[in-house]
């Protein structure tokens, strides 16, 4: 084995030698030319490009001539160990060798760096088949150590430039951007860890890392910028349709994610041993890994003018426009060239020049790190300044939770307009989110104008911009002022956070005249009405007006319009439906929810919320409709009635689904908690004033269980009615 080995090193010494010669040729003439009156290349360049390498030469001409006798004559006994050692302490300085190649950029000078990479792996090789009493074992250890140790100092040198090789002209290619990115291959979706690079875009896929090998990446494509377009080449291209995962499972996902952090946390104060830790991250990283690849569905494509086109699925238009610009920005400065072997090197190079090393999962925070928030964000988007010329604007609001961001807000569409005054509130829920980001865009009407990207039409963003969310600045609970800039446009925000224990608290009104924060029964008595006179209302406004209006009860209404509802609401105005027809649907939407989460108590019940919540864990469906159906059938008789009413109400929208993208399961997020989440003697908050802003992920798993019993109910055909009496509740109903 060990005369293989050596054997292989020789014929690549050869190889090399003869590529050193090669170098070596056209020097000596060169040379005789630069003492001329005509020089080719003056003295100072041929010493800059021939640095050292005829030392090079001679270093290697010697350890194979040294080397080539002894495998000749091999036997069990021959050592070799001191050729090596003499190799190795004789490498020039990797400061040397790196300027060498940034230099030139020659490929051939790219090898003496390749040689002790080759050097490393045929030591390792030979000490696997040395004995440790032969003695040429502690020589070949002492070699290996210092071959290793220029291999990291070359790293050392590299790290710090963000650079893997030239290209041509003396460039350095350097990396400006990756991240792990969501690839559609033939419908099913690849996690890729994607590279912009200052001449190409690469998509590569990190190989898997078998018995302790460090890691690895397979190019699977790459587009020189040159080459790059966002326009479909061929007109007649099929955009291929997004396999979407339903709610249902993504939710499932969550709720097993929450359920191991919990773990994790239960073995962490039982002080158990690390190995079941161990396991429970492994476990969590995989579920964490497969939500962030089935959730995000925004299609982000590329096109190569010369052949094919990718998509890539993202979960935020923030960051399909950052890839937009920045490989827009360094398409107008870039030139390209790259060969093969190029191509493998800089795949190789990957490892070393990544910038984000892990996918954005929580197992990969450390544990003094913030969680996040957890509670309500109220966001004001008061107005904008800096915009060159008159159009009609609206900015949308993202945040992030179990690691990718989502869409939560949009304001209304400012027309014609340079300096738009939108001065609205939006209340957004936060699960363990740390960034807020702001989007403006310019509508655009007429769809025929607007050059399609993605093969969709789209409004055009004018700018956007990004906030963290800073537990202890935001803790106060009062309003914070900021400006967000963005590409010569600032926006003036307001933001106030409350933590889940404060707004989640139902608060009962003081006084019993109105309907907000009064028992359900005392107002269906006053209004002689078996549904509050607000429900039937607000139903109503939505069915006429709102059943096709996207993420209606999901995306927020305007908090001031939401807060003059409300008052009409309370002091029982006239003209209350006069206020609603002129009102944003989704204001309306936004009452009706408001409505039910200020009932001092949950239209459920604080008696039969635990039950419900027993009741849904039940394994045997004909035990669980049992179970579900008789606690539903046992809630006071205003309550249930109520509950019919809207449960019809919400299944007729989620059969516009197509258009509002209103799922049952949406929707039962939307209400689940809503309806459900008992007052504040009967909740299970955590009762550690401490913390008010970092909830535990046991209030995930209980929101989740919110939304389940919801769910069951929606997701029943019909509501039978055992006894008469029900039936007579039922059907005798002015509603």
């Amino acid at each position: 084995m060990r005369k293989w080995v050596l054997s292989g090193i020789l014929a690549s010494e050869e190889t090399y030698l003869s590529h050193l010669e090669a170098l070596l040729l056209p020097m000596k003439p060169l040379k005789a030319a630069a003492t001329t009156s005509q020089p080719v290349l003056t003295s100072q360049q041929i010493e800059t490009i021939f640095f050292k390498v005829p030392e090079l030469y001679e270093i290697h001409k010697e350890f194979y001539d040294g080397l080539f006798p002894r495998v000749q004559q091999w036997s069990h006994q021959q050592r070799v160990g001191d050729l090596f050692q003499k190799l190795v302490s004789q490498l020039p300085s990797p400061k040397f060798l790196l300027s060498l190649i940034h230099l030139t950029g020659a490929a051939l000078l790219y090898k003496p760096v390749d040689r002790v990479t080759r050097s490393t792996l045929v030591l390792h090789d030979l000490l696997k088949h040395t004995p440790v009493s032969h003695p040429d074992h502690p020589l070949l250890q002492d070699a290996l150590r210092i071959s290793q140790n220029f291999l990291s100092s070359i790293n050392e040198e590299i790290t710090p430039r963000r650079q893997s090789m030239t290209v041509k002209k003396g460039e350095h290619r350097q990396l400006l951007k990756d991240s792990f990115m969501v690839e559609l291959v033939e419908g099913a979706r690849k996690l890729r860890h994607v590279f912009l690079f200052t001449d190409l875009f690469l998509c590569a896929k990190l190989k898997k890392q078998i018995g302790g090998k460090s890691q690895q990446y397979d190019c699977k494509w790459y587009i020189p910028l040159t080459d790059l377009s966002f326009q479909m080449v061929d007109e007649s291209e099929a955009v291929p349709n997004i396999p979407l995962v339903p709610d249902e499972e993504l939710d499932a996902m969550k709720i097993k994610i929450s359920q191991i952090k919990n773990d994790i946390q239960r073995e962490k104060r039982a002080n158990k041993g690390s190995k079941v830790i161990e396991r429970l991250k492994k476990k969590l990283s995989e579920q964490e890994s497969l939500l962030l690849l089935m959730s995000p569905n925004m299609a982000f494509r590329v096109h190569n003018r010369n052949g094919k086109s990718y998509t890539f699925l993202i979960s935020s238009d923030y960051e399909r426009a950052e890839w937009r610009e920045n490989i827009r920005e360094q398409q107008k400065k870039c030139d390209f060239s790259l060969t093969s072997v190029e191509l493998q090197m800089l795949t190789n190079s990957c490892v070393k020049l990544q910038t984000v090393h892990n996918i954005p999962l929580t197992i990969n925070k450390e544990d003094d790190e913030s969680p996040g928030l957890y509670g309500f964000l109220n966001v004001i988007v008061h107005s904008a300044t800096g915009f060159k010329q008159s159009s009609n604007l609206y900015c949308t609001l993202e945040v992030d939770s179990f690691g990718y961001f989502v869409n939560k807000a949009k304001t209304r569409v400012y027309r014609d307009t340079t300096e738009p005054n939108w001065n609205e509130e939006f209340e957004i829920e936060l699960e363990g989110s740390q960034t807020l980001r702001i989007l403006c865009y310019e509508k655009c009407y007429n769809k025929t104008k607007l050059t399609k990207e993605d093969g969709e039409s789209t409004d055009r963003i004018m700018g956007k911009g990004q906030i963290q969310l800073d537990p202890q600045a935001l803790q106060d609970k009062d309003w914070q002022r900021t400006v967000i800039s963005m590409n010569g446009v600032e926006v003036k925000l307001s933001v106030k956070f409350t933590s889940r224990e404060f707004s989640l608290k139902r608060m009962p009104s003081r006084k019993q005249t109105g309907v907000f924060g009064v028992k359900i029964a005392i107002v269906t008595k006053r209004e002689r009405s078996k549904v509050p006179y607000i429900v039937r209302q607000c139903v109503e406004e939505i069915e006429r007006r709102g059943m096709e209006e996207v993420g209606i009860y999901r995306v927020s209404g305007v908090a001031t319009d939401i807060q003059a509802l409300k008052a009409a609401f309370d002091v029982n105005n006239k003209d209350v439906s006069v206020m609603m027809s002129e009102m944003d649907v989704n204001a309306i939407a936004g009452t009706l929810k408001l409505y039910f989460r200020e009932l001092p108590e949950p239209l459920f019940t604080d008696e039969l919320y635990p039950n419900f919540a027993e009741g849904i864990a039940l394994s045997d469906p004909v035990a669980k409709e049992s179970c579900m159906l008789n606690l539903l059938l046992s809630l006071p008789e205003p309550n249930l009635v109520t509950f019919l009413f809207l449960l019809d109400h919400l299944k007729r929208v989620a059969e516009r689904e197509s258009v509002n993208k209103m799922s049952l399961h949406n929707l039962a997020t939307v209400f689940g908690p809503t309806l459900l989440r008992p007052s504040e003697k009967d909740s299970k908050i955590p009762a550690n004033p401490t913390q008010p802003i970092t909830m535990t992920d046991s209030w995930s798993l209980e929101v989740m269980s919110q939304v389940q019993v919801l769910l069951y109910f929606l997701q029943l055909e019909t509501i039978p009615t055992p006894d008469s009496k029900r039936q007579s509740i039922l059907f005798s109903t002015e509603v």
